[in-house]
């Protein structure tokens, strides 16, 4: 049979390398594990890449949630600026109607108490969303909440940087500026 066309072919455990051959058996005192040392190192290392992946997931958690919460606070912004020049307005209508004596029930008295109330329920609506009017008359000019139009001579007994005159309330929504006030400011006295 040696003169089969097989015959040259070599069999499986010799065409593979190392096969049908056993391995060498670790001399005694050889080093064939890493020692305890090198591993608990690695352990070390790797608890820390653990810990440091699991706070940056937390730090990207709380991140997205406060994205999040800004985004609902904060998405209507444009929408609520429109809505507080709206209830300026409504409030320079009625500032503009004639003034009638008290007790007077004419057209003009039931006209200015139906807007009044309008104005109530609509700044009540507002406030319920988070849209805050503040009126700063009387209080010490804050250029993060203020727009000084003008200054003047501060009248007796009012500390200059005070403010005198509002032409408009600063409005905020949920605690952030959304429009600042229009306001005349004391300087310092003539």
């Amino acid at each position: 049979m040696s003169d089969s066309p097989n015959s040259n072919k070599p069999s499986d455990a010799e065409a593979q390398p190392g096969a049908g051959t056993v391995p060498d058996a670790p001399t005694p005192g050889a080093d064939t594990l890493a020692p305890a040392d090198d591993l608990a190192a690695q352990l070390a290392e790797m608890r820390d890449k653990w810990l440091r992946a699991e706070a940056e997931m937390q730090n990207l958690r709380n991140r997205h949630k406060r994205e999040l919460e800004d985004a609902r606070n904060y998405a209507v912004t444009k929408f609520a600026r429109d809505v507080a020049d709206t209830a300026e307005n409504l409030r320079r209508g009625l500032d503009a109607l004639p003034a009638t004596p008290e007790g007077e029930e004419s057209p003009v008295a039931k006209l200015r108490g139906g807007f009044e109330g309008v104005e109530r329920a609509f700044l009540a609506m507002l406030e319920r969303h988070g849209v805050k009017a503040e009126d700063p008359k009387g209080k010490a000019f804050d250029p993060e909440l203020h727009q000084a139009m003008a200054e003047q001579p501060a009248p007796e007994g009012v500390e200059p940087g005070t403010v005198i005159t509002a032409w408009t309330p600063a409005w905020t929504i949920n605690g952030r500026l959304l429009k600042p006030a229009m306001v005349v400011v004391a300087g310092k006295a003539g």
